[in-house]
């Protein structure tokens, strides 16, 4: 058997959730730049995806929450699932207030609340399967497990 030495690069990503809207971010970079797309980013060494997901969603979008705000989606682990080599995350939801607010920053052109029930548009990624696979789970399914 023949082993093979591959970077895996590790990210967490968020469904931050406001009174039925979800917060989507527009990537200002590569790949997908000008897509819009879920907050999220790398896990930096010795942090947690949990701690990675509270730190990148206050980076890209200044939306504060803590890391027992958030619930799990699922894991997100195909090979072809970013162009620039393998990738696993974590996505997680949380929901904040509905005065909540947020502002482009770090990789973030712009941010948006879109409705979360009824968006069908592609987003970068795979961020539509985790999205569908959030409202499953707000729908009361079971969990949707690794994609």
């Amino acid at each position: 058997m023949t082993e093979t030495t591959a970077t895996v690069q590790l990210t967490a990503d968020v469904i931050c959730i406001r009174g039925g809207d979800m917060l989507l971010i527009e990537r200002a970079w590569p790949p997908y730049e000008g897509l819009f797309a879920l907050p999220g980013g790398y896990v930096e060494p010795g942090e947690t995806f949990r701690a990675a997901a509270v730190r990148e969603l206050r980076e890209e979008t200044g939306v504060r929450i803590a890391e027992d705000d958030l619930a799990l989606v699922g894991v997100y682990d195909r090979p072809d699932r970013d162009p620039r080599g393998r990738f696993v995350s974590v996505a997680y939801m949380a929901t904040v207030p509905d005065d909540a607010t947020a502002q482009a920053g770090d990789d973030a052109a712009a941010v948006r609340w879109t409705p979360l029930a009824t968006f069908h548009d592609a987003l970068a990624f795979d961020h539509s399967q985790i999205v569908a696979d959030a409202r499953h789970l707000l729908a009361g399914g079971n969990d949707p497990g690794e994609h």
